[in-house]
């Protein structure tokens, strides 16, 4: 049995085919890229901040009563036009005085028609006196009745300011918006009995709204600042924020800065203004409510000879992958600008005409061999939604993982 199973295995092994060696296949990674087209480009500068009114107003009771009439309109959240009445103050004490005032003025204005005929009928009497009487100049007023004439001046002009703090006391009594506004808080009520100095509603305008942005000392030299006289026209501004699960927006202008930095975060506030954020002369425009948080994209000076990429393929050490002439993958540095968002903004590193991959790779591939699947200039590349962004792990049934130095990995023999 040994030397049969001896027998046996020396057979097959003088009979064994040939090995037959294959060479090795490479395959290459597919990529897309970018092709590098350098731009004029505005460079957008990203803030948050509150929208806040431009005037808000405390209302206070003039004159004291009795609330005696509200509007329809005086309720928290009532939108009001410049000079609509809001409310009235019990008048009858107000008009009593006005009579009175009315009443005094008449009667300053008889006493000063008898002083003045008085006063005529003195200086015919003055006249017919001996030359050589006493005629001194005291004297001579005194006769004539001129301290007496002053007096009854002096009264005429009291009558007439007490008739005007009168008339504007019963004005008073009618409470009227001082401009086009939203009542934000009301302190009062009908039948309620005011002071002089009362509160009685806080509202703000409607008309225009601000937003503080701060923006960092390192992101300044993007944006066109304003001398001491402000704004002539500022820079557009994009305002949005999340409303029920939809991205909404608003356009806004850059007005002005505040001139000084905030101490704590180092940063310059500049503030925008939205016109008619409640869109009461557009209806079709959606409400920007005071006290919104929102996001603020600022349109900033133009900057030349940079290239917009979408921030997601710059790697750690701001490096990218660029596909050189060979059509491998090489490692490149680039600078770039210091701003948020979706893209990122090249300043140096990359020329005109290089292919940069928008395929997501780790370190592992570089100088490996690629294939392109699709080219498109990055001057109209958009979104990151946009864009093709294949995982490494993700790039075809004929495809293989590089080695680190080589252009693929060896078939199985």
């Amino acid at each position: 049995m040994i030397a049969g199973a001896a027998a046996v295995s020396t057979g097959l092994y003088v009979m064994r085919p040939p090995a037959e060696m294959a060479e090795p296949v490479y395959a290459p990674v597919t990529v897309d890229v970018a092709e590098v087209v350098k731009q004029n480009l505005h460079i957008e500068v990203q803030a948050q901040g509150t929208v806040v009114p431009v005037q808000q107003t405390t209302i206070l009771a003039e004159v004291k009563g009795r609330i005696i009439e509200l509007a329809d309109e005086f309720h928290v959240g009532g939108f009001v036009s410049g000079d609509d009445v809001l409310l009235r103050i019990d008048p009858r004490d107000y008009q009593t005085n006005l009579l009175h005032a009315q009443a005094a003025l008449e009667t300053a204005e008889s006493a000063l028609v008898q002083e003045k005929g008085r006063g005529q009928v003195a200086l015919r009497e003055w006249e017919k006196l001996p030359r050589n009487s006493q005629r001194s100049p005291e004297a001579r007023d005194l006769y004539l009745r001129k301290p007496q004439l002053e007096e009854a001046n002096a009264r005429l002009l009291a009558a007439r300011a007490d008739l005007n703090t009168a008339r504007d006391n019963l004005e008073r009594t009618i409470i009227r918006a001082p401009y086009d506004a939203l009542i934000k808080q009301k302190h009062t009520d009908l039948g309620q009995f005011v002071a002089a100095g009362t509160a009685l509603a806080d509202i703000f305008s409607v008309e225009t709204a601000e937003v503080r942005l701060p923006i960092p000392q390192s992101k300044l030299d993007y944006l066109e600042l304003p001398g001491l006289e402000g704004y002539e026209n500022g820079s557009a501004i994009d305002l949005y924020t999340d409303v029920g699960g939809a991205i909404k927006h608003w356009p806004a202008r850059l007005h002005r800065t505040e001139g000084v930095f905030d101490e704590r975060s180092r940063a310059l506030y500049t503030v925008a203004r939205i016109d008619d954020p409640y869109g009461l002369r557009n209806p079709d425009q959606l409400p920007l409510r005071m006290g919104t948080f929102v996001n603020a994209n600022i349109e900033g000076r133009e900057l030349k000879g940079v290239v917009a990429l979408p921030r997601y393929i710059l790697r750690a050490g701001s490096y990218v992958w660029v596909v050189d002439e060979s059509m491998h993958l090489r490692n490149r540095q680039v600078t770039s600008l210091r701003t948020g968002g979706e893209k990122v903004y090249i300043t140096a590193g990359l020329n005109e005409g290089d292919l940069v991959s928008l395929t997501s790779l780790d370190a592992s591939f570089a100088g490996a061999q690629v294939k392109v699947l699709s080219s498109v200039p990055t001057d109209q590349l958009g979104d990151d939604s946009d864009l093709p962004m294949r995982p490494a792990a993700d790039q075809g049934e004929d495809s293989t993982a590089a080695t680190p130095g080589g252009g693929g990995v060896a078939g199985s023999l």
